[in-house]
């Protein structure tokens, strides 16, 4: 009986790997399994990408490609960031847009990810999809929710932590109308108990002051400010500006303290 190559069996634990609902691997665990050289798993390696059978996401770390994923060149984010990010050793979650849109909020471009983490990361560009990375040094879990994908569970940030993040991060990612627009598909999901014990707990004052401002003048949730006012009471404020990327106007809204330094378009 003629013996198999050594790369066939590369092949079959590939199959291995999707059959213990997992996307993912990395240069370490293949050299391992196959107690091959670096030079010979690396030739393997190549192989498997020349033959579109699996990508490459980050240095070592590379994802098994099915058949419907080929032509594209890489998988759904949701697929396999949970582990690449324990890989990375790094908490985090996806957030911003990414987030917004998995509660049903519409409008994020399906291959654009924003995912939130606590030390920098550079972004990462495979094939037609980025994933771009915005750093945090602290966040509480009891604001992160676990969503399922067909990879396992990974980490999103809630809906009032999401809102929270948009005020803060707003000169990064976009025009207040553009946020203004989201928040108002999101603003379903949030909870006033929950908006309350996500304020509580997160550092940065500004961003509460231009949520409590939406929140107040642009879609009349009482419910929703009142929430923001609790936690603001026992802050000291200072005039902020609305957007971030834009300059001062010296139009204050005194409940506030916001500098309202833009003209908000929405289809409200």
């Amino acid at each position: 009986m003629m013996k198999k190559k050594k790369y066939e069996y590369i092949d079959d634990y590939l199959l291995y790997i999707r059959s213990k609902g997992r996307f993912s691997f990395t240069f370490d665990e293949l050299k391992n399994t196959f107690d091959s050289s670096e030079q010979a798993t690396r030739k393997k390696i190549s192989r498997l990408k020349a033959d579109s059978k699996i990508s490459t996401i980050r240095k070592d770390f590379y994802v098994v490609l099915p058949p419907e994923y080929t032509e594209k060149g890489t998988l759904p984010v949701y697929l396999y960031i949970d582990d690449l990010m324990k890989y990375l050793k790094q908490d985090y979650y996806i957030g911003l847009f990414s987030a917004a849109a998995l509660y049903g909020a519409a409008h994020q471009q399906p291959m654009e990810y924003q995912v939130i983490v606590q030390k920098p990361i550079r972004d990462l560009v495979i094939g037609d999809t980025k994933l771009n990375f915005f750093s945090r040094k602290t966040w509480e879990p009891d604001n992160i929710e676990k969503k399922k994908s067909a990879a396992g569970y990974f980490n999103v940030s809630s809906a009032e932590l999401t809102a929270l993040d948009f005020m803060s991060f707003n000169g990064k990612i976009g025009s207040i109308s553009r946020i203004v627009t989201i928040l108002q598909e999101l603003i379903e999901e949030i909870k006033p108990s929950q908006m309350y014990k996500a304020a509580s707990t997160y550092p940065q004052i500004s961003a509460l002051q231009r949520l409590g401002y939406l929140f107040d003048k642009v879609f009349d949730r009482g419910d929703l400010v009142k929430s923001i006012q609790r936690v603001l009471k026992e802050k000291t404020t200072q005039n902020i500006v609305l957007s971030i990327s834009s300059p001062k106007k010296g139009n204050i809204d005194r409940d506030w303290k916001v500098d309202v330094n833009v003209e908000i378009q929405n289809d409200l």
